[in-house]
């Protein structure tokens, strides 16, 4: 559109009016019908109502389709002492519960919690049940509006979800038999909601690393718990004209929350003591590291127990080799003596043979021999015993040995005699019967 100039007028008796341009052409243009305000002029043309008529039927449809999506097959029931319930009696009752959101509870977000109020409200405003001609549900109604109010507010909610017992998992017995960490991982979940430090470790299972394990522990024996019990306060009266009655009571409550501090943290760390007790991967631990220990002792000591069994081989080697020393030292020894026994023996029978050998050849002499013969011979042969050695003695022996003349005997020793003689170990002034 071309932009129009108006001049004004400059005084009071100027009434005319000159354009100083002059307006474009109209231009007609179809445009299509959107939008809520055409929805509802066509809403309220096809079916003849008024405007107040429609926003009445709109309404009523509006909350017919609040109820139906409200409706879940998953509600929780109600239970008829929550029904029953005195409203008063507000510091008692499950905020959760009423609102049916026990599955979710300190997890509940804040739409949850809005639409379990709204579902509530719904079924049991005291309006809609008196028109609908059911009991008087009031104090229930009240106990609603007292769990909305608790729970939708944050410092509220935490001071009740602070003393939240029915979220709480009771630990097993020791009398409680089944899977160590099925048992005791919910408990320590349970308790995990109240830890100011996210996210809170798991107990895991038998596959946890040892140092997974010692983080568990050392996290929950040194707990940061944002557990302050407010909610269990004795109520401060508002009259403000007994003061001394207000103060008394505010240090009363102080003591009782920190009562209530203390003796949860002693139940904590009971409880973390008993967890800790019962867990078998301490005991897999403790093993484990025993013989880690044992196997690095058993190689820092390899050296000096390679050095002991050198030595002690070396030592059981020269004992061995001592041993067997003595042992040949001992035979030959043995060999020895029997084989001097034997000397001595083969000297004994040689002698013996040439002795008999001279007793064959009538001891030298022809005819019978006196007895000065015979002296006279083994005297000779004695001499002879005294200059052979035991080698030249058996070479006697064997040479006597199968002869019967006398005088090849007595040939035998005089060339035994001969030899000696020549080889001067043997005087011929010595012998007295055999002389060359």
């Amino acid at each position: 559109m071309v932009e129009v100039l108006c001049k004004l007028p400059e005084t009071k008796s100027e009434l005319t009016f000159e354009c100083v341009n002059v307006l474009t052409p109209l231009v007609r243009r179809s445009l299509e019908p959107i939008g809520p305000a055409f929805l509802a002029h066509a809403r309220r043309s096809v079916r003849g109502r008024s405007w107040s008529e429609d926003e009445r039927a709109m309404a009523e449809t509006s909350v017919k389709t609040v109820e139906d999506d409200d409706v879940s097959d998953d509600d929780e029931p109600e239970f008829e002492d929550d029904l029953l319930r005195d409203p008063k009696d507000w510091k008692s009752q499950d905020h959760y519960r009423v609102l049916g959101l026990t599955k979710y509870r300190i997890n509940a977000t804040d739409d949850q919690i809005r639409r379990a109020h709204r579902k509530k409200v719904l079924k049991h405003h005291p309006d809609k049940k008196a028109a609908s001609g059911g009991l008087n549900e009031d104090g229930f109604f009240k106990c609603i509006q007292k769990a909305m109010e608790i729970l939708s507010d944050p410092v509220k909610r935490r001071q009740f979800d602070s003393v939240d017992y029915a979220a709480d998992v009771a630990p097993p017995s020791r009398k409680t038999t089944g899977n160590f960490y099925e048992l005791w991982g919910p408990v320590f979940a349970a308790e995990g909601r109240f830890s100011r430090v996210q996210p809170v470790p798991k107990l895991g299972d038998e596959t946890t690393a040892k140092k997974d394990m010692d983080a568990f522990y050392s996290f929950f024996y040194n707990f940061d718990s944002w557990r302050s019990f407010e909610y269990l306060d004795e109520d401060v009266p508002d009259d403000s004209s007994n003061r001394d009655n207000k103060r008394h009571i505010e240090r009363k409550n102080k003591a009782a929350r920190q009562k209530h501090k203390t003796d949860d943290n002693a139940r904590l760390r009971k409880l973390v003591d008993d967890c800790l007790g019962a867990d078998p991967r301490v005991k897999m631990f403790k093993d484990a590291e025993k013989k880690a220990k044992e196997q690095r002792k058993w190689e820092r000591e390899a050296d000096s127990r390679k050095a002991a069994e050198e030595a002690k081989a070396a030592a059981e080697a020269a004992e061995k080799a001592r041993a067997e020393q003595e042992e040949r030292e001992k035979a030959e020894k043995v060999g020895a003596k029997k084989a001097k026994e034997n000397a001595k023996n083969a000297k004994k029978k040689n002698r013996r043979v040439v002795k008999a050998a001279a007793k064959d050849a009538n001891y030298f002499v022809d005819g019978t021999a006196s007895a000065s013969a015979i002296d006279g011979a083994l005297s000779d042969v004695d001499v002879l015993f005294e200059k052979v050695s035991d080698e030249e003695l058996a070479d006697l022996t064997k040479e006597l040995t199968g002869l019967t003349d006398a005088a090849a005997i007595k040939a035998v020793f005089v060339a035994r005699v001969e030899a000696l003689s020549g080889a001067g170990k043997l005087s011929a002034s010595s012998l007295k019967i055999l002389k060359a």
